[in-house]
């Protein structure tokens, strides 16, 4: 399988949820060895859509001329998208949104009811592609936080689409932690692993994954008593 990783995470490598990603992937590899890419979004050039819709008319090419000709060749070039970012404003960041609207060129100005809603039809073929997003936070709790980010995610990506959040996120970049985040990458690891062998992760380990390492409140003391 081909992997397409997006860092969304304007820390680059020092991403807190990047660990969560390599530790998916790591499980994956243990069912099938999978040829991976990643791509740092804060390292690349790509404009903002003015909403023209160019592309949409002309067969999919941009008025820009920047880095996602490239990486829409990729994208359809792989099997897997994960998308590993951090919850900003619950959503993501500014540039991974960026690259998300400009991947309009695959499909057309056309539109057509699916399931109860409109969609514009793909000028390329993109059939074969799943979606999976690994999203992390900095507060304590799940709840009232990455809910918007998952009704956004599955309105883009309805079909074939996987959602794993994490709160407490920091903690994977805190050596101090380790006690509590290498049980915890255990089990995203474990998650890869049904991923790979099932095509889904299953309820109990969704389940597993949503609960946070430490209490709530101890969490948010150690973190207001370090500001």
């Amino acid at each position: 399988m081909k992997i397409l990783i997006f860092n969304g995470s304007p820390k680059r490598e020092k991403s807190d949820t990047m660990h969560l990603t390599r530790a998916f992937v790591d499980g994956m590899n243990e069912h099938e060895k999978n040829e991976v890419n990643t791509v740092t979004v804060a390292d690349k050039h790509i404009e903002f859509c003015t909403g023209c819709f160019t592309c949409k008319k002309n067969g999919g090419t941009c008025i820009h001329d920047d880095d996602m000709a490239v990486l829409l060749e990729e994208i359809l070039a792989s099997d897997l998208l994960i998308f590993s970012f951090p919850l900003y404003c619950y959503g993501m960041p500014a540039k991974l949104k960026a690259l998300i609207d400009r991947t309009l060129p695959l499909s057309s100005m056309a539109m057509q009811k699916v399931d109860g809603r409109y969609e514009h039809p793909a000028q390329r073929d993109y059939s074969h592609l799943k979606y999976l997003m690994i999203c992390g936070c900095g507060f304590p709790n799940s709840e009232n936080n990455f809910e918007a980010m998952k009704l956004q995610f599955g309105l883009m990506f309805p079909h074939s689409s996987t959602m794993i959040t994490v709160s407490e996120a920091p903690m994977f970049n805190a050596p101090e932690a380790d006690s509590v985040t290498t049980p915890f990458l255990k089990l995203v690891q474990k998650a890869g692993k049904e991923y790979a062998e099932t095509g889904c992760i299953s309820d109990e380990t969704l389940a597993e994954l949503s609960k946070p390492m430490i209490p709530h409140e101890v969490y948010a003391d150690i973190v207001n008593h370090g500001i």
